[in-house]
């Protein structure tokens, strides 16, 4: 997992990392130049030779990056315009000393541009109205104007500027941000009006907020985290609670879990997933199928009698389905690992909430929440004022203590609703109560002691010691009918794989959403987003899998 960092702890690396480690400023901003030019060359394919590249600079260091980027790929042959938006006089630091070294190379003739040219633009909207109306002329711009320091929305004169710059004006050419796109402020995921939208984003040494977390992560394109040069331990250092999921997090947690020669069912673990009713015997299926596709030993999907009939007949054959309150699902329940109840099931159903709840209070092993069962504890959250979670039935195992003892193993309650449901959970039908995700997210986990899974746009998923992370996979395919039960279903196969082999659950969690959207997404490249089905992405497991374990 990588961690993301605040703008205040990202100039903290750095300044550590030049009084500490003596590396000098004007390196890392070298290094950070070097490394948005190995990707403009990359993304042009393999060579910048005779490429047309626009670069807005602003006054501060994201513009000093951009000068230097300026020069590195003159040293390449590109042909180049640079327009400082402010005047020389004004810059100073490692910023002054690279548009010094740029302005040595470049011609200040708008005539006679040759091959690099550099304007000072004081006036904003005399750039938009001359050069601004022709960057589809250019192959690539850079957006160079504001970095991690903008802290307040973009002044009304450059209103204009992301405009000439959008995709609609533009045309098909590439647009590479600095950092951060110009207009978003690098703490907050709230999208200004006035903004850049990049086709890919350049960040250096940790992603910021702004790169990761919705809405704003929409209009970073493709991330692209750059190692310039501090120490990790530097990031290490910083006190930060988000963090982002990488492959290698899947590709980890498939490698514990991997099939050995020893490996049979009752070793890989035993989910059982209570669900369906007679209108949604449907989410039960997809559920129930999705796990037994996880790579668990044993599956058994446990539902009300009146929908048996309707799941059975499109059951996959190697899952076992059995009738609650049955004596197979006396006999078969005990055996599990990992309990997931929830999809399709009735939220009015008085029987089926009783059994809910209890596996829920009385849990040996880790229990998902989804869908129906989610109602049962709506409202959940409390406040200082209220007793404990623990005592009021909802998360009864758990105490604070337990939690600070390391050697104390407390089963896992695991929520995953959608906004909707994550409202109901806190009581309220009031948006801004979760206008702020990850807030939200982490008072939520750390108040109830429950790993939260949010599902919607950048799934995040908290642990109670106030960790949370951002899932980059998935895509807005995966908003149709059926994709919850999927998931849970993927879920409860990895849990119970956990359980049996004593894998931590935060990172399995972790592992399965990753996984689960990759799979989405593969889904989404092969039938598009208006074609794609829940089954669709549970049938591109296997190439989730292979992609994770081959590094693609």
């Amino acid at each position: 997992m990588q961690k993301v960092l605040t703008a205040a702890q990202m100039r903290e690396v750095d300044r550590l990392t030049t009084e500490r480690y003596g590396i000098p400023s004007i390196i890392l901003m070298e290094n950070a130049a070097h490394a948005v030019a190995r990707v403009i060359t990359e993304k042009l394919g393999g060579s910048v030779k005779g490429k047309s590249i626009l670069i807005l600079c602003g006054k501060g260091n994201n513009g000093g990056d951009g000068a230097a980027l300026a020069r590195i790929l003159r040293a390449e042959g590109a042909i180049q315009e640079v327009y400082l938006f402010g005047k020389l006089d004004e810059l100073r630091g490692d910023a002054l000393t690279n548009f010094g070294a740029l302005k040595s190379v470049a011609s200040t003739d708008f005539e006679a541009k040759g091959d690099i040219y550099l304007e000072e633009v004081p006036l904003i909207d005399y750039w938009v109205h001359t050069t601004g109306f022709e960057t589809q002329q250019f192959d690539v711009i850079v957006d160079a104007l504001f970095g991690t320091g903008l802290s307040r929305p973009l002044d009304l004169l450059y209103s204009n500027v992301p405009s000439v710059c959008s995709k609609d004006y533009r045309g098909s050419n590439l647009l590479v941000s600095v950092d951060v796109p110009s207009g978003l402020s690098s703490d907050f995921s709230e999208v200004p009006e006035i903004h850049f939208a990049a086709d890919v984003t350049v960040t250096f040494t940790a992603p910021k907020i702004v790169n990761v977390v919705s809405p704003s992560a929409r209009f970073n394109g493709q991330l692209i985290v750059a190692d310039i040069g501090s120490p990790k331990e530097l990031i290490d250092e910083q006190m930060s609670q988000i963090f982002v999921a990488e492959r290698t997090d899947a590709a980890a947690w498939l490698e514990t879990s991997k099939f050995r020669d020893d490996s049979y069912k009752n070793k890989r673990g035993h989910a059982l997933i209570i669900a369906g009713s007679e209108t949604y015997s449907g989410a039960a299926v997809l559920a129930g199928n999705s796990a037994i596709r996880s790579g668990i030993g044993l599956v058994t999907l446990a539902c009300p009698a009146e929908a048996k009939t309707e799941i059975a007949s499109r059951l996959l054959p190697e899952v076992i389905l059995a009738t609650i309150g049955s004596r197979e699902y006396d006999e078969l329940a005990p055996k599990a690992n990992a309990i997931a109840v929830g999809p399709g099931l009735s939220a009015n159903d008085p029987e089926i909430e009783s059994l809910v709840r209890k596996i829920v209070e009385e849990r040996t092993w880790p229990v998902i929440v989804d869908a129906g069962a989610l109602r049962f504890f709506s409202p959940m959250h409390r406040t200082t004022e209220q007793k404990p979670a623990r005592e009021q039935g909802l998360n009864p195992q758990v105490d604070v203590e337990a939690l600070a003892d390391k050697n104390v193993r407390v089963p896992p309650l695991i929520l995953t609703p959608h906004e909707g449901e994550f409202l109901r959970l806190l009581g309220t039908e009031d948006k801004n109560a979760i206008k702020d995700r990850v807030a939200a997210v982490r008072e939520f986990a750390t108040t109830n002691y429950v790993i939260l899974v949010l599902k919607g746009e950048r799934v995040l998923i908290g642990h109670p010691d106030g960790r949370v992370v951002v899932n980059p996979t998935g895509n807005s395919g995966l908003g149709k009918a059926g994709n919850g039960d999927t998931l849970t279903g993927i879920l409860a196969g990895f849990c119970a794989q956990a359980a049996a082999m004593d894998i931590d659950i935060f990172e399995t969690v972790v592992a399965t959403v990753y996984i689960a959207g990759l799979a989405g997404d593969i889904a989404e490249k092969r039938y598009g987003k208006r074609v794609m089905t829940a089954s669709d992405v549970r049938e591109c497991l296997a190439d989730a899998f292979a992609r994770v374990e081959e590094g693609g």
